[in-house]
């Protein structure tokens, strides 16, 4: 079995979230999603509109994603990577080069963004019309 993992903080879902969760599950078998929790996005100086238990919620019930689990620190990725088997890690390629470090545990796939949408998009355009 392929396993891949993804990490991210996927607060208001998007089709570029999508995007990334199927084309992640093509790469493999099973897919982990590791979830930044609150706590973490907090030290990222990001805020969430909902909480680690609903985002949580929500990523396990799209049809790509078989397994979330909580993302608390920077450091513990190559831990998940040897604690779950992983394959394949996969992140956007506005992250590219900055994983390139775990290549030594598994295979680094760098996916292109789905041009014009992110969550700060979509914050930003309700603020604009609805501000």
């Amino acid at each position: 079995m392929k396993k891949v993992i993804t990490y991210g903080t996927f607060d208001l879902i998007h089709t570029g979230h999508i995007n990334i969760l199927r084309r992640a599950k093509e790469m493999g078998d099973y897919l982990i999603v590791a979830l930044s929790t609150d706590e973490f996005n907090e030290l990222k100086n990001k805020k969430a509109y909902y909480t680690y238990e609903d985002r949580k919620t929500i990523l396990e019930a799209i049809k790509y994603v078989d397994k979330v689990i909580p993302e608390k620190s920077w450091e513990q990725k190559k831990q998940d990577i040897q604690e779950y088997s992983v394959d394949i890690f996969v992140m956007g390629d506005d992250w590219e080069g900055k994983f390139d470090f775990l290549r030594e545990l598994c295979e680094v796939i760098y996916l292109p963004r789905t041009i014009g949408i992110s969550t700060t998009k979509i914050k930003e355009d309700f603020m604009r019309t609805n501000g």
